[in-house]
């Protein structure tokens, strides 16, 4: 007697990267494309599947180098088109365009923040190692969290955490 039973699992988590020149996007777009395909083929073949719902596409690059690929408005992906995104988050970490890290520096920032003044709304129910051992376990965690990105970045990124 043969049993068979499909299953299908979500494939999370999944990144796809390619390096493009600018003068030469079609053809970079068409590698991405092609690979794409052939992953969700690979996927479908092993029961898992792709949701195009929760999937980005994001180009990064210099100044010059978006302002070349700025009609850029969708990348073909498994065979969905997905729009262009500013920012995505990776392993917790906001990734923009430019790789500036602004916006990871303002929600981590915001973050430590929410969580100071939790501790301070319940500071006089707490012991001081308490307080301490909250504080390093929930703020500090968050600041020292994948802070090496942040190794260069301009001084107003950096200052969001004075």
């Amino acid at each position: 007697m043969n049993l068979y039973r499909a299953e299908s699992w979500d494939a999370d988590d999944t990144q796809l990267h390619l390096a493009m020149r600018v003068d030469n996007t079609a053809s970079g777009l068409s590698i991405l494309a092609a690979c794409t395909t052939d992953v969700k083929q690979w996927y479908v073949q092993n029961g898992l599947q792709l949701n195009p719902d929760k999937s980005e596409a994001l180009c990064m690059g210099t100044a010059t180098q978006l302002r070349v690929v700025s009609s850029l408005t969708s990348v073909s992906v498994a065979d969905v088109d997905l729009p262009g995104a500013e920012s995505m988050r990776v392993l917790g970490v906001t990734l923009d365009r430019r790789l500036t890290f602004d916006n990871h520096a303002s929600a981590v920032a915001r973050s430590c923040n929410y969580h100071a003044q939790a501790i301070c709304h319940i500071h006089h129910l707490l012991t001081l190692d308490l307080a301490q051992t909250l504080a390093c376990s929930l703020i500090l965690s968050r600041i020292d969290y994948c802070n090496s990105v942040l190794h260069g970045a301009p001084s107003s990124t950096i200052h969001k955490f004075h």
